[in-house]
């Protein structure tokens, strides 16, 4: 799962991690690792592996291996002109 596998012609096999934004992390080099070692390596970087294609995935492997984002505070918004806004502005009687 979240695994892509390229072959390409003549190009040392290597693992290429991507970030959420597919910006290139790590590269690892796969060529002296037997596919036991790739398997374990992939297995340690948190994927997961699926029992046959069409089986479902976790919740929680979903996004597997990325790390959850950091949570980030709320935007503050300016009031506008300098004045503040507590909730909703009652209407003035009319004299």
């Amino acid at each position: 799962h979240n695994l892509e596998m390229k072959h390409l012609p003549g190009a040392d096999p290597e693992l290429v991690l991507l970030s959420h934004r597919h910006e290139e992390l790590k590269r690892i080099p796969l060529s002296d690792m037997t596919r036991q070692e790739i398997n374990q390596l992939l297995q340690e970087l948190g994927f997961y592996r699926k029992e046959t294609p069409d089986s479902p995935v976790p919740e929680e492997f979903q996004f597997a291996p990325a790390r959850p984002l950091p949570t980030l505070p709320p935007k503050r918004i300016p009031a506008a002109h300098g004045k503040r806004s507590e909730g909703p502005q009652r209407a003035q009687p009319e004299l």
